[in-house]
């Protein structure tokens, strides 16, 4: 058995997780093809990596299949209910900023807060006879968010791709997303709310709490945990 590390498949998230690794003194690298999803450890035994999507990491951990896991905070938090008992977070690596937002169209010039969509939900009933409608693919956390701050007049539309884009194609009249820069919303003609940050995202090493673990893993685990710099 070896502590089995995983780390997303693909992309940018992939590069800059093997050269926050690397300037840590532990290489990782892809097996073969960019098609296999396997790779190697080098710096230290023990160790083996498995490629993943950043998506399947969190149930991965949350199975126990992984020991370890890179993935977005956002991704942990919507797919584990009551995370923080399932997971532990090892170290904020520094990269894959993204805020969790939720933003309505511009021309809603007096939708400013939370307690103005609120109000704005209630009056789209009232006048629509639907409620509301945002598009997300966190439903978890907007569905807790929203309950916190007393709205209750919408409904949640699925969205996996191209969220932005709803309000124009007039399947949603707002958007709860991830966004880094704001450009894609701001080119979509959307606003975020003054107090519509749900959540402030980034890459981070997860450990999983119910993963099997010998002797030998925990001591591998310590070495792994002082080579990275992990308190």
């Amino acid at each position: 058995m070896s502590i089995k590390l995983g780390v997303p498949s693909k992309g940018r998230l992939m590069e800059k997780t093997f050269d926050w690794f690397g300037q840590r003194g532990v290489t990782l690298s892809r097996s073969g093809s960019d098609r296999e999803y396997s790779g190697k450890v080098e710096g230290i035994e023990g160790v083996e990596l498995v490629l993943l999507s950043a998506g399947e990491i969190p149930r991965e951990l949350n199975a126990g299949r992984i020991h370890l896991g890179v993935t977005g905070t956002d991704l942990v938090r919507e797919k584990l209910g009551q995370w923080d008992q399932r997971v532990e977070e090892m170290a904020e690596l520094g990269f894959g900023h993204a805020d969790l937002i939720i933003a309505v169209p511009q021309f809603w010039v007096d939708v400013d807060t939370m307690d103005d969509l609120d109000a704005v939900a209630a009056a789209f009933r009232a006048r629509h006879g639907f409620r509301l409608r945002i598009a997300t693919k966190y439903h978890r956390l907007v569905r807790d968010f929203l309950r916190e701050r007393g709205v209750a007049d919408y409904q949640l539309v699925d969205s996996q791709g191209a969220t932005e884009g709803t309000v124009k194609n007039e399947t949603a009249e707002a958007v709860a997303d991830i966004t880094s820069t704001g450009d894609t919303l701001r080119a979509n003609h959307l606003k975020i709310l003054s107090d519509g940050l749900m959540l402030k995202s980034q890459a981070t090493l997860f450990r999983a709490r119910r993963a099997p673990m010998r002797d030998e893993d925990r001591r591998v685990l310590a070495e792994l945990e002082e080579r990275l710099g992990i308190d």
